[in-house]
Protein backbone atom coordinates (compact mmCIF):
# COMPACT_ATOMS: atom_id res chain seq x y z
CA UNK A 1 0.00 0.00 0.00
CA UNK A 2 1.43 3.49 -1.05
CA UNK A 3 1.78 6.34 1.43
CA UNK A 4 1.56 9.85 1.44
CA UNK A 5 4.78 11.89 2.20
CA UNK A 6 5.05 15.33 4.10
CA UNK A 7 7.81 17.79 5.05
CA UNK A 8 6.84 20.82 7.15
CA UNK A 9 9.68 23.77 7.39
CA UNK A 10 12.35 21.20 7.26
CA UNK A 11 15.93 22.59 7.91
CA UNK A 12 19.24 20.74 9.16
CA UNK A 13 21.90 22.54 10.19
CA UNK A 14 25.38 20.41 10.93
CA UNK A 15 29.15 21.78 12.34
CA UNK A 16 31.91 21.08 10.41
CA UNK A 17 35.60 22.14 12.04
CA UNK A 18 34.44 25.43 14.08
CA UNK A 19 31.72 26.46 11.51
CA UNK A 20 27.85 25.74 11.43
CA UNK A 21 26.04 24.86 7.99
CA UNK A 22 22.83 25.50 7.22
CA UNK A 23 22.23 22.00 4.72
CA UNK A 24 18.97 22.77 4.61
CA UNK A 25 16.41 25.55 4.86
CA UNK A 26 12.40 25.56 5.62
CA UNK A 27 11.87 22.89 2.87
CA UNK A 28 7.88 22.15 2.75
CA UNK A 29 6.30 20.07 0.52
CA UNK A 30 3.66 17.15 -0.59
CA UNK A 31 4.17 13.84 -2.40
CA UNK A 32 0.76 11.96 -2.52
CA UNK A 33 -0.15 8.28 -2.68
CA UNK A 34 1.31 6.71 -5.30
CA UNK A 35 2.91 9.76 -6.60
CA UNK A 36 6.50 10.07 -8.55
CA UNK A 37 8.76 13.05 -7.37
CA UNK A 38 11.64 14.04 -8.49
CA UNK A 39 14.17 16.08 -6.81
CA UNK A 40 16.33 17.90 -8.82
CA UNK A 41 19.24 20.07 -8.56
CA UNK A 42 23.11 21.69 -8.43
CA UNK A 43 25.47 19.68 -6.34
CA UNK A 44 25.02 20.86 -2.41
CA UNK A 45 21.45 22.19 -3.03
CA UNK A 46 20.60 19.50 -0.41
CA UNK A 47 18.79 16.57 -2.76
CA UNK A 48 20.38 13.09 -0.61
CA UNK A 49 19.79 14.70 2.58
CA UNK A 50 16.03 15.96 2.29
CA UNK A 51 15.94 11.81 0.99
CA UNK A 52 18.03 10.67 3.92
CA UNK A 53 15.71 12.92 6.83
CA UNK A 54 12.87 10.95 4.69
CA UNK A 55 14.18 7.23 5.11
CA UNK A 56 15.21 8.39 8.76
CA UNK A 57 18.58 8.67 8.36
CA UNK A 58 18.67 11.54 9.19
CA UNK A 59 16.91 13.70 11.93
CA UNK A 60 15.89 17.43 11.10
CA UNK A 61 16.85 20.61 12.81
CA UNK A 62 13.73 21.83 12.76
CA UNK A 63 10.16 20.93 11.52
CA UNK A 64 8.49 17.30 10.46
CA UNK A 65 8.33 14.37 8.46
CA UNK A 66 5.64 12.93 7.86
CA UNK A 67 4.59 9.54 6.06
CA UNK A 68 1.31 8.54 6.07
CA UNK A 69 0.50 11.71 7.87
CA UNK A 70 2.38 9.99 10.93
CA UNK A 71 5.43 12.12 11.94
CA UNK A 72 8.41 9.83 11.76
CA UNK A 73 11.02 8.79 13.79
CA UNK A 74 13.94 6.81 12.64
CA UNK A 75 14.22 4.32 10.06
CA UNK A 76 11.18 2.09 9.33
CA UNK A 77 9.98 -0.62 7.09
CA UNK A 78 7.11 1.41 5.70
CA UNK A 79 10.06 2.91 3.61
CA UNK A 80 12.67 1.38 1.03
CA UNK A 81 15.59 2.47 -0.25
CA UNK A 82 18.12 2.21 -3.64
CA UNK A 83 21.08 3.50 -2.97
CA UNK A 84 23.99 4.68 -6.09
CA UNK A 85 26.59 2.40 -4.66
CA UNK A 86 26.71 -0.79 -6.44
CA UNK A 87 28.24 -2.51 -3.10
CA UNK A 88 24.83 -1.91 -1.04
CA UNK A 89 24.56 -5.79 -1.90
CA UNK A 90 26.06 -8.09 0.16
CA UNK A 91 28.94 -10.11 -2.11
CA UNK A 92 28.14 -13.41 -0.03
CA UNK A 93 24.86 -13.55 -0.32
CA UNK A 94 23.09 -14.91 -3.98
CA UNK A 95 20.62 -12.55 -5.89
CA UNK A 96 17.82 -14.13 -4.05
CA UNK A 97 19.18 -14.22 -0.56
CA UNK A 98 20.10 -10.33 -1.21
CA UNK A 99 16.33 -9.79 -1.79
CA UNK A 100 14.91 -11.84 0.58
CA UNK A 101 17.13 -10.13 3.40
CA UNK A 102 14.72 -7.29 4.65
CA UNK A 103 11.81 -10.36 4.87
CA UNK A 104 14.35 -12.21 7.56
CA UNK A 105 14.65 -9.13 9.22
CA UNK A 106 10.84 -9.41 9.42
CA UNK A 107 10.79 -13.01 10.64
CA UNK A 108 9.13 -13.98 7.81
CA UNK A 109 9.51 -18.18 7.14
CA UNK A 110 11.82 -19.21 4.86
CA UNK A 111 9.69 -21.01 1.87
CA UNK A 112 7.62 -17.29 2.06
CA UNK A 113 10.74 -15.51 1.61
CA UNK A 114 12.32 -17.78 -0.67
CA UNK A 115 8.75 -17.00 -3.20
CA UNK A 116 8.31 -13.24 -2.57
CA UNK A 117 12.22 -12.98 -3.42
CA UNK A 118 11.66 -15.09 -6.68
CA UNK A 119 8.63 -12.93 -7.27
CA UNK A 120 10.30 -9.87 -7.17
CA UNK A 121 13.50 -10.73 -8.66
CA UNK A 122 11.29 -12.13 -11.80
CA UNK A 123 9.52 -8.34 -11.59
CA UNK A 124 12.75 -6.96 -12.15
CA UNK A 125 13.36 -9.68 -14.77
CA UNK A 126 16.42 -11.59 -13.04
CA UNK A 127 14.84 -14.54 -11.91
CA UNK A 128 17.09 -16.45 -14.23
CA UNK A 129 19.82 -15.05 -12.15
CA UNK A 130 18.57 -15.84 -8.64
CA UNK A 131 21.80 -18.48 -7.71
CA UNK A 132 24.33 -15.67 -9.01
CA UNK A 133 26.54 -13.88 -6.74
CA UNK A 134 26.75 -10.43 -7.22
CA UNK A 135 30.21 -9.98 -8.50
CA UNK A 136 28.96 -12.51 -11.43
CA UNK A 137 26.22 -9.90 -12.17
CA UNK A 138 26.66 -6.34 -14.26
CA UNK A 139 26.33 -2.69 -12.52
CA UNK A 140 22.76 -3.08 -14.18
CA UNK A 141 21.72 -6.32 -13.32
CA UNK A 142 23.01 -5.36 -9.38
CA UNK A 143 20.65 -2.21 -9.31
CA UNK A 144 17.73 -4.72 -10.26
CA UNK A 145 18.62 -6.79 -7.68
CA UNK A 146 18.91 -3.82 -5.39
CA UNK A 147 15.01 -2.43 -6.43
CA UNK A 148 13.85 -5.75 -5.77
CA UNK A 149 15.28 -6.24 -2.40
CA UNK A 150 13.36 -2.50 -1.87
CA UNK A 151 10.22 -3.72 -2.74
CA UNK A 152 10.07 -7.06 -1.62
CA UNK A 153 8.97 -5.88 2.46
CA UNK A 154 6.43 -4.32 0.35
CA UNK A 155 6.84 -0.93 1.72
CA UNK A 156 4.49 2.55 0.86
CA UNK A 157 7.40 4.45 0.00
CA UNK A 158 10.33 3.60 -2.08
CA UNK A 159 13.32 6.40 -2.00
CA UNK A 160 15.98 6.14 -4.83
CA UNK A 161 19.09 8.08 -4.85
CA UNK A 162 20.50 8.68 -8.23
CA UNK A 163 20.76 4.65 -8.61
CA UNK A 164 21.08 5.04 -12.76
CA UNK A 165 24.28 7.56 -12.32
CA UNK A 166 26.97 5.44 -12.63
CA UNK A 167 25.42 3.44 -15.67
CA UNK A 168 26.21 3.89 -19.45
CA UNK A 169 23.91 5.55 -21.04
CA UNK A 170 22.04 2.52 -22.70
CA UNK A 171 21.91 0.52 -19.94
CA UNK A 172 20.38 4.06 -17.94
CA UNK A 173 17.83 4.45 -20.74
CA UNK A 174 17.00 0.72 -19.85
CA UNK A 175 16.97 1.12 -16.12
CA UNK A 176 14.98 4.20 -16.87
CA UNK A 177 11.80 2.09 -19.02
CA UNK A 178 12.02 -0.48 -16.22
CA UNK A 179 11.43 1.87 -13.30
CA UNK A 180 8.73 3.34 -14.88
CA UNK A 181 7.23 -0.10 -15.29
CA UNK A 182 7.31 -1.33 -11.89
CA UNK A 183 6.18 1.93 -10.70
CA UNK A 184 3.09 1.40 -13.04
CA UNK A 185 2.66 -2.10 -11.73
CA UNK A 186 3.38 -1.57 -7.80
CA UNK A 187 1.88 2.02 -7.88
CA UNK A 188 4.28 2.92 -4.64
CA UNK A 189 4.99 6.47 -4.04
CA UNK A 190 8.37 7.30 -5.15
CA UNK A 191 10.89 9.83 -4.37
CA UNK A 192 13.64 10.07 -7.06
CA UNK A 193 17.04 11.94 -7.00
CA UNK A 194 18.64 13.11 -9.57
CA UNK A 195 20.82 15.81 -11.12
CA UNK A 196 19.75 14.58 -14.90
CA UNK A 197 16.92 16.72 -16.46
CA UNK A 198 16.01 14.57 -19.02
CA UNK A 199 15.86 11.65 -16.50
CA UNK A 200 13.20 14.24 -14.20
CA UNK A 201 11.22 14.77 -17.15
CA UNK A 202 10.67 10.86 -17.91
CA UNK A 203 10.38 9.19 -14.92
CA UNK A 204 8.34 11.84 -13.04
CA UNK A 205 4.89 13.00 -12.32
CA UNK A 206 6.08 16.14 -10.32
CA UNK A 207 9.97 17.60 -10.31
CA UNK A 208 10.93 19.75 -7.36
CA UNK A 209 13.91 21.82 -8.34
CA UNK A 210 16.00 22.60 -5.12
CA UNK A 211 18.32 25.72 -4.99
CA UNK A 212 22.09 25.57 -3.24
CA UNK A 213 23.60 26.91 -0.69
CA UNK A 214 21.47 26.17 1.39
CA UNK A 215 18.85 24.12 -0.06
CA UNK A 216 15.78 25.02 -0.25
CA UNK A 217 12.63 24.78 -2.73
CA UNK A 218 13.02 27.11 -5.85
CA UNK A 219 10.00 25.61 -7.81
CA UNK A 220 7.83 22.71 -8.54
CA UNK A 221 6.79 21.68 -12.04
CA UNK A 222 3.78 19.77 -12.70
CA UNK A 223 4.36 16.81 -15.82
CA UNK A 224 1.13 16.21 -16.97
CA UNK A 225 2.73 13.90 -19.99
CA UNK A 226 1.21 10.91 -21.08
CA UNK A 227 3.01 7.83 -20.89
CA UNK A 228 5.15 5.90 -21.92
CA UNK A 229 6.76 9.47 -22.77
CA UNK A 230 8.95 10.04 -26.15
CA UNK A 231 11.87 12.42 -24.72
CA UNK A 232 11.76 13.55 -28.62
CA UNK A 233 8.09 14.98 -28.54
CA UNK A 234 7.52 18.45 -28.54
CA UNK A 235 5.45 18.05 -24.71
CA UNK A 236 8.67 16.36 -23.57
CA UNK A 237 11.36 19.26 -24.50
CA UNK A 238 9.16 21.37 -23.68
CA UNK A 239 9.03 20.12 -20.03
CA UNK A 240 13.06 20.18 -20.12
CA UNK A 241 12.60 23.77 -21.42
CA UNK A 242 10.62 24.76 -18.27
CA UNK A 243 12.91 22.85 -15.51
CA UNK A 244 16.34 24.15 -17.23
CA UNK A 245 14.48 28.07 -17.14
CA UNK A 246 13.81 27.06 -13.26
CA UNK A 247 17.73 26.36 -13.00
CA UNK A 248 18.70 29.19 -14.54
CA UNK A 249 20.09 27.27 -17.89
CA UNK A 250 19.13 27.87 -21.46
CA UNK A 251 20.53 24.16 -23.21
CA UNK A 252 17.41 21.95 -23.25
CA UNK A 253 20.32 19.26 -24.21
CA UNK A 254 22.43 20.11 -21.21
CA UNK A 255 21.70 17.69 -18.18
Amino acid sequence: MAESIELRNVSLRYETGDREVLAVEDVSFAVAKSEFLCLLGPSGCGKTTIMNMIAGFLQPTSGEVLIGGSVIDGHGHDRGVVFQDFAQLFPWRTARRNVEFGLEMRKIARDECRATALEFLRLVRLHEFADAYPHQLSGGMQQRVAIARALAYNPGVLLMDEPFAALDAMTRDDMQRLVTEIWQQTRKTVVYVTHNVAEAVYLGDKVLVLDAHPGKVKTEVILDLPRPRDPLSPAFVDAQRRILSALGMRDAGSH
